[in-house]
């Protein structure tokens, strides 16, 4: 157990937008608290660097599990970053340049602020696009910004979706199946709203059963829910309408966490949630992963209390 008061910073989104029955960042500042830990908030735009400082215009922050009335902030300051031991990475995607810019400022104060996860491989580990780094784990996967390369591959794999390469929440998932006459203009929509590719994979008829998030705490399965769409939907993310039910792992299931353990490990990725349907790892979700709140209400346990104790050793 670390002896000193801890200087925490949370890096997320405005307090008044925090979920409390469900944030996952909710429950880990209140495991905080409740260690004695000074916790301080600030929004990813009041994040600054000045002559070799990264700075940010933070306030202190107490919080309670009382809705409507969860958190109060203190006075705003100036805080150097470089003077808090712990730094959380969580405010929401879109993984865009500003999230890069992000990862780059504070992996100039990191490790000896230790920020969660590592900015830097947060950067290099894009969720959708980690996962190709374990080919035989994932479903027949195309990145492309060209319409016939993925006409091609829907001749080849039949039902397919289609969705934003650094999306979240399933927002702007598709699925097209082999008679499906609106690929081109699907395409057309996203080529014009970006310059990235999507990322299309073959459909998984498993999904009505479920897409599982498993998380992960310094590379060790900890605990799953399985996330069931709702009747008419293919996407399963809890808020698209998605169902959490308890769950546990299966064989295959542990084999892809053991898969996953050691580069997990290596590059600091303390904090993570994995999608699997069926027998296939479709994501790594690293950014700003959830599930800690509808595991702890399923199992009985604290997850919370787990990640602090792994970051503590850390420490």
């Amino acid at each position: 157990m670390v002896q000193k008061t801890l200087k925490v910073a949370f890096q997320m989104d405005p307090m008044e937008t925090v979920n409390i029955d469900g944030d996952s960042t909710f429950v880990l500042m209140l495991e905080a608290q409740a260690r004695g830990y000074d916790l301080w908030h600030y929004l990813v735009e009041d994040l600054s660097y000045l002559e070799g400082k990264v700075t940010a215009v933070a306030r202190p922050v107490t919080v309670r599990r009382e809705m409507g009335n969860h958190f109060d902030l203190g006075e705003e300051c100036l805080l150097d970053l470089a003077e808090v031991d712990v730094i959380w990475m969580r405010q929401d995607p879109p993984f865009d340049m500003a999230y890069i810019t992000a990862t780059h400022l504070l992996e100039l104060i990191h490790p000896n602020t230790l920020v969660v996860n590592n900015p830097a491989e947060v950067r290099n580990a894009p969720e959708k696009l980690f996962v190709t780094k374990f080919l035989d784990l994932m479903p027949p996967t195309l990145i492309t910004r060209r319409e016939e390369d993925v006409r091609a591959f829907r001749d080849s794999h039949g039902d397919i979706i289609v969705k934003p390469l650094y999306g979240n929440g399933g927002a702007g998932v598709f699925r097209l199946k082999e008679t499906d006459s609106n690929l081109g203009s699907l395409m057309e929509m996203f080529l014009a709203s970006s310059r990235e590719p999507v990322m299309v994979q073959q459909f998984l008829p498993e999904v009505v059963q479920g897409d599982k998030r498993i998380i992960l705490v310094d590379g060790e399965a900890v605990g799953a829910i399985n996330r069931v769409p709702a009747d008419g939907e293919i996407r399963s993310n809890l808020v698209a309408g998605g169902t959490a039910v308890q769950s546990s792992l299966t064989s295959r299931e542990k084999e892809i966490c053991e898969r996953l353990k050691p580069e997990l490990k290596a590059r600091g990725l303390l904090f993570v949630g994995i999608d699997v349907i069926g027998d296939w790892l479709t994501e790594i979700n690293v950014t700003s992963p959830t599930g800690l709140q509808a595991v702890n209400k399923f199992d009985g346990v604290r997850l919370e209390s787990t990640i602090w104790d792994a970051i503590e050793a850390k420490l």
